[in-house]
């Protein structure tokens, strides 16, 4: 028999997946009312998930019974974009290594959904696909410590990057495809190459968020 899944383990998954994928923007707030209402469970549950995703720094506490989700600073973004650097370089390297059979197609068809997503400007899809590309690549690499970092360190990013890719720049979506290069060097097992791709890629999303911050997109409204 399937074991039921805890309301609190839903709870969970369901808010981080609202502020993993920007449902939830920056400097909105977060009510228990309103997520009982919307995910149909219990005060309890629902209070241990946003508790949770506070202690993972994907919402902030303000005091006066307030929880938001944090806006992102000039400062936090450099700070998140060289970690995400340190840690997924060593990610896909790992992932090289123990490559499995099947890898490159799986990886593949996650990027096929990638660029369907930026074909219809679907960016909810996109965002999904993106992520998923990522994560099935890391965790080919066996490290269940790396992954959850940067798991978390994604956490962070989430709602900032669904801000510039919905923003007035329509070619956002439309810049050099580092995951073309990624899947092209795991096929040559190049190690280097990969690293490169990965690196690429995440300095990218980071100069969007940054010319988004710098274009006041961010700026907390009246």
């Amino acid at each position: 028999m399937t074991e039921r899944v805890p309301a609190h383990q839903l709870a969970y998954a369901r808010l981080r997946e609202m502020v993993l994928f920007g449902e939830l923007a920056p400097g909105s707030a977060v009510t228990i009312e309103g997520l009982v209402a919307e995910m149909g469970l219990g005060m309890t549950p629902v209070r241990e998930a946003i508790r949770r995703l506070i202690s993972e720094g994907a919402l902030q506490w303000r005091g006066n019974r307030r929880v938001v989700v944090p806006r992102l600073g000039a400062e936090a973004l450099e700070d998140l974009g060289y970690a995400r650097t340190a840690i997924e370089v060593r990610l896909a390297a790992q992932a090289l290594a123990r490559k499995g059979p099947g890898l490159g197609t799986r990886l593949g068809a996650i990027d096929a959904q990638v660029d369907d997503a930026i074909t219809r400007g679907d960016v909810p899809a996109y965002l999904r696909a993106n992520h998923a590309f990522h994560f099935t690549l890391y965790a080919q690499a066996g490290s269940d410590v790396l992954e959850g970092m940067a798991a978390s360190l994604w956490l962070r990013l989430g709602p900032s990057l669904r801000v510039v890719c919905e923003g007035p720049d329509a070619d956002r979506l439309r810049q050099p495809d580092n995951h073309k290069l990624a899947l092209s060097a795991l096929a040559l097992g190049d190690c280097a190459a990969l690293e490169r791709a990965v690196r690429a890629d995440i300095a990218q999303g980071v100069a969007n968020i940054r010319a988004g911050l710098q274009a006041g997109l961010f700026a907390e409204r009246a």
